[in-house]
């Protein structure tokens, strides 16, 4: 009982501190990914830079920002270290499907647009000012900021579970 308390309340750390990171620097791919570094201590290299053009993959609407994000730190706890080694590689899906079925079946779907679409009713096109101006409005960092906290709670506990 003790031990899913202290899990429930690195969880609850955990996505708090998703939602104020993306509040701040509104980057879904980002966030999600130093959240998960920070806490579990994850040798990121330049992947935080690399995830800067991520959300909605360069604002398209394509795969959320978060998910990616999130499937880097679970690459980074379960991944292989060598290209040759396909035992590993092999090993390595189950975490991230699990990843994904859940996180799909709490967002509806794995995709921005679609998920800005349920969220905020409608889709937005992040690139264009209007309709970014028109997001910012509309509440959808705040939005946003609740998916990349479920992202974060769902990787972390599969990290924390191993698997």
């Amino acid at each position: 009982m003790n031990t899913e308390a202290s899990k429930e309340e690195v969880l609850k750390k955990i996505t708090d501190r998703a939602s104020q990171i993306l509040l701040q620097s509104g980057n879904c791919a980002q966030t999600s990914f130093l959240v998960l570094k920070e806490h579990f201590d994850l040798d990121d290299g330049r992947i935080l830079k690399a995830l800067t053009p991520f959300p909605g993959v360069a604002l398209r609407g394509e795969t959320c920002g978060a998910v990616i994000g999130s499937l880097m730190a679970l690459g980074l706890v379960f991944g292989r270290d060598n290209i040759d080694d396909m035992p590993g590689y092999l090993r390595s899906l189950p975490h991230a499907r699990k990843f994904c079925r859940q996180f799909e079946k709490e967002q509806g779907s794995t995709m921005c647009g679609a998920i800005l679409e349920a969220k905020l009713g409608k889709r937005y096109n992040l690139a264009n000012p209007i309709e970014s101006a028109m997001y910012l409005s509309s509440g959808g960092p705040e939005k946003c900021a609740e998916v990349v906290a479920s992202a974060v709670r769902i990787a972390a506990e599969i990290i924390l579970s191993k698997g």
